[in-house]
């Protein structure tokens, strides 16, 4: 997904992303690793429109005036097979951006693309303004507090307050522990894309508080009730 871009909250909330993700080893917000070309989702189709080959699509990109008449588009097809195809019109409708293809004129035509990833190279991923950061390059890198690694983002979430929130994980398998981390200015140190890290510098205790319980602590936490009941 390309245009959900945030940057870190320092007061008003920012536009923010969200981008579910499976973990640190995967490319996530609709971007494809570089092996499979590098691609970048920035519409998916949901649905035909109208009787003329329209298809209507959900927008992945908050990038103003990101699609326009004459512009090329990849739709990647649930084969993993991409086709090029160009905007002869567009307009919006019910929250959703209805687009007409030129070479698809039929209901039957429309319907092949039904559920496609309508995408872009990478190369052509709208640049940012300084301080925004894309959820794709979050998502996977490690993050530092004070120095010390505390875990990989796997999530970016919009959250309660004014800062988005890093859903960072360490460990694995039932050991597996999240905190959810405000990436907010206060906080935040520095982002190293090329290295893959994020530098914070997070009040003490913050990761205590924020941390859930694992299913290992919640059956400690049931074996000592039930402990404690046998005793009464």
């Amino acid at each position: 997904m390309e245009g959900r871009p945030f940057r870190a909250a320092s007061g008003a909330q920012e536009e923010v992303g969200f981008s579910p993700s499976g973990g640190c080893d995967r490319a996530a917000d609709g971007v494809t690793s570089e092996a499979k070309g590098g691609f970048i989702t920035v519409a998916r189709v949901v649905k035909t429109q109208g009787r003329r080959g329209e298809v209507a699509a959900e927008v992945h990109s908050a990038v103003p005036g990101r699609f326009a008449e004459a512009m090329k588009l990849l739709a990647l097809g649930e084969q993993g097979t991409r086709r090029e195809l160009e905007i002869e019109g567009l307009w919006p409708h019910k929250g959703l951006l209805v687009l007409k293809f030129g070479g698809v004129d039929s209901i039957s035509d429309a319907e092949a693309l039904v559920g496609a990833e309508l995408q872009v190279p990478l190369s052509e991923r709208a640049a940012l303004e300084p301080g925004w950061t894309y959820v794709s390059d979050l998502v996977g890198c490690r993050v530092f507090d004070n120095g010390r690694e505390i875990g990989c983002i796997e999530d970016v979430q919009l959250g309660a307050g004014e800062a988005p929130l890093l859903i960072v994980a360490y460990g694995a398998g039932v050991q597996t522990k999240k905190f959810d981390v405000p990436f907010a200015v206060a906080y935040l140190e520095g982002v190293d894309i090329a290295r893959r890290q994020v530098l914070m510098r997070l009040p003490e205790g913050m990761l205590e508080v924020n941390a859930p319980v694992t299913a290992e602590e919640k059956q400690r936490q049931v074996v000592g009730r039930a402990r404690s009941r046998r005793k009464k």
